[in-house]
């Protein structure tokens, strides 16, 4: 692989981009979620019993520990800490020497403490991985805040590959365990024509895409499968271009996930996993720069290459139309597909491949650390040379060890494999689980709604006869309303209520306090169903009832005319989801002493100096939906890249131009000289001619005489 200093760049920088974007998220939702007055507080998850600082870092690594030596509540302590995060991470964006382990470091530990003490609202996968990713970072990004992100070193590679391998995780896990669940709907090849009605928040473009052929929905499943399961493999591929292929199509499937569902920053991140399998080579050619590396490749070796890089495609093409066995349909005007195997032989080929890619990794790895080691022999001078050798022999060490750790996860997808691994590198996993260096992934495993997508419908009422639907911001309600677009921030309270709808409300407790909370009129918690309390229907007075009912919801289908409905959606009741209670209800009572959510003693709340700024920061930015908030933050610090970008390269042709001036009277003087001596050369050149011819006469005449 060549040179990666400029993706590099662009990861470290996405990174902080993303980083932004999350701690931006949670701030608004602090206050509902976590606050004293919020659905689950994160007070109840610290428990103060006087031990040694170190030993509850230990025990759970949370920088909230450090809220009671500042004089702050724990409410107050999280939204400190994630603006400090929000502030931190968009001063790497603007800043290129900010990019650095340091800040990094700072970033990891800051959203780590977050999830902590976040339950079930921050227990999501996307989570896990910002997490690791953020880790990496730490040893992807430069040392010194001086040098910033553009301080090459010679073991980049190395630890930058760990990107790469993380990549190859999580696309290969989320394609195996679509099989592995035995979802009828994926074995099937019919689980797209539920899944975009059926997702959490779906996109405007998800309608449309509901509304395609069944034929080329089973055909896009199969799209999916080819690119999660068979196109990871090229990702330590030694060709380039086949790397640059499988980064192109994995780029597709994360953009048309992206338009067709609200899932927050977790595509993008995988988006920005993705650009670990460019070089710089070939962001030159997006940038329109022409390539200063030398290529020493033959005319017969390229050709080789171009033929085993055919073959490997046309195999992956041969191979799709075998599994799935693919066939033109005259009667349709499309493509039939159906699954050509059975669950026991991929088993077998899971059983078959898992140990193999270990190996491939290890292969990879080695030859990462081969050329890492030959850049630091190669370095001038004894010292930079010792140095470079020593800081080669840590990271190495420190890849290793992130590699041997993450096989554990890795292999939760086939069971033997993972029963053969060594005894000590399970033990080593289960010391460094609780930091969330490396997680096991795969969405989707079951596609659910089948039946149609179940959705939890809060209604109040003053007087227990006419209720009022209580219609949230994002998630679906109203059958008018259309879809949002809110990527990248996660409203993480609708996320729930998709997951609460599942199943019956004893499996989401919080639901029992989101009831209870209403019925007090919890400005807090009401913002999170609606950022403008105005829209609230009823935030002038809480209600006095509260009840839920279970709906089937479906995207509705053009007209028959062709034209389009006036709704989005169709639903049918379905069942009673939460009974009716109210402030001081037996059920009601009974339920929250059951699932521990009623304050034995009133929470503390903070005054000092810190805890005034943090509240009137909280009064600045209340009322302003997130998503907006979010876009703002990155379109400004974007453009501002952007703007310093353009004004460093006209000051470099600008530069370049005065230099061109500057040297242009020096040549002519230069020329003038060179021709000045060619002319006095002329000259004593005739001169000895004529000198010649002169005494060539004399001897003429002294001959005559």
């Amino acid at each position: 692989m060549g040179e990666i200093t400029l993706p590099r760049r662009m990861f470290l920088w996405c990174m902080a981009l993303i980083y932004l974007s999350a701690f931006v998220s949670l701030y608004v939702q602090i206050p509902g979620l976590y606050g004293n007055e919020g659905l689950l507080p994160a007070r109840r998850q610290l428990r103060y019993s006087g031990k040694p600082l170190m030993e509850q870092l230990l025990s759970s690594p949370t920088l909230l520990w450090l809220g009671p030596r500042l004089g702050l509540d724990t409410h107050t302590a999280m939204e400190l800490l994630c603006l400090i995060g929000a502030a931190l991470s968009l001063a790497a964006t603007l800043v290129e020497a900010l990019r650095g382990s340091v800040v990094f470091f700072c970033l990891w530990a800051l959203y780590l403490s977050m999830y902590q003490v976040g339950q079930v609202f921050l227990y999501f996968q996307w989570d896990n991985l910002l997490l690791e990713t953020g880790f990496l970072c730490i040893l992807v990004a430069p040392l010194s805040l001086i040098r910033g992100s553009r301080g090459v070193r010679e073991h980049d590679g190395m630890t930058f590959w760990l990107i790469r391998w993380l990549l190859f995780r999580l696309m290969f896990a989320s394609g195996v365990v679509k099989l592995t669940s035995r979802c009828p709907t994926w074995w099937g090849l019919t689980a797209l024509t539920y899944h975009y009605e059926t997702q959490c928040i779906p996109t405007p473009p998800a309608w449309f895409a509901h509304q395609l052929p069944v034929w080329w929905q089973k055909l896009s499943v199969v799209a999916t499968f080819v690119i999660e399961i068979a196109v990871p493999f090229l990702f330590f591929s030694p060709l380039r271009r086949l790397r640059i292929g499988s980064f192109y199509l994995q780029m597709l499937l994360q953009v048309l996930i992206v338009l067709s569902g609200n899932y927050n920053f977790f595509n993008l991140l995988t988006m920005i996993l993705c650009l670990s399998l460019l070089d710089d080579q070939h962001v030159h050619f997006w940038l329109r720069k022409a390539d200063r590396s030398p290529n020493s490749e033959s005319r017969v070796w390229s050709w080789l290459c171009y033929l085993v890089e055919l073959a490997v495609w046309s195999l992956i093409i041969f191979g799709s139309v075998l599994c799935f066995d693919l066939q033109l349909d005259q009667t349709k005007s499309g493509i039939s597909s159906r699954t050509a195997f059975t669950y026991h032989q991929f088993n077998q080929f899971l059983k078959t491949v898992t140990i193999p890619c270990i190996w491939i990794g290890v292969l990879s790895l080695t030859w990462e650390m081969v050329k890492a080691m030959f850049r630091c022999a190669c370095v001038c001078g004894f010292l930079k040379r010792f140095c470079g050798t020593l800081q080669w022999t840590v990271f190495a060490a420190a890849t290793v060890a992130m590699f041997t750790v993450s096989l554990v996860p890795f292999t939760y997808i086939e069971y033997d494999s993972n029963a053969r691994l060594w005894s000590g590198v399970r033990r080593a996993n289960e010391v460094v689980n609780r930091f969330q260096l490396v997680n096991s992934y795969g969405l989707f495993r079951r596609m659910t709604g089948v039946g149609g997508r179940p959705e939890v419908v809060i209604e109040g009422s003053n007087d227990g006869i006419t209720w009022t639907e209580i219609e949230f911001m994002y998630k679906p309600g109203n059958l008018s309303a259309p879809p949002p677009v809110l990527t990248p921030h996660q409203p993480r309270l609708d996320w729930q209520m998709w997951f609460a709808a599942l199943g019956p409300h004893t499996e989401s407790p919080w639901f029992t306090s989101l009831v209870y909370r209403l019925l007090q009129g919890k400005q807090d918690v009401i913002e999170l169903i609606q950022t403008d309390v105005s829209q609230y229907p009823f935030h002038q007075q809480p209600p006095a009832y509260i009840r839920a009912h279970r709906y089937r919801y479906w995207f509705t289908r053009p007209q028959a005319d062709g034209s389009y409905p006036q709704r989005w959606w169709r639903r049918v009741y379905d069942e009673e989801f939460y009974p009716t209670v109210h402030l001081g209800n037996t059920v009601l009572e009974s339920m929250l002493s059951h699932y521990g959510l009623k304050d034995k003693a009133p929470p503390r709340t903070s005054n000092t100096a810190v805890a005034q700024v943090v509240r009137w920061l909280r009064s600045q930015v209340r009322g302003v939906p997130a998503h907006s908030l979010i876009w703002t933050l990155i379109g400004c610090s974007a453009t501002f890249c952007l703007i310093r970008g353009l004004l460093k390269r006209n000051a470099g042709t600008t530069l370049e131009h005065h230099t061109e001036k500057s040297d242009e009277p020096q040549a002519v003087e230069e020329e003038e000289e060179k021709k000045r001596k060619r002319e006095d050369s002329e000259d004593e050149v005739e001169e000895a001619e004529e000198d010649e011819q002169d005494s060539a006469c004399d001897d003429e005449k002294e001959d005559d005489e």
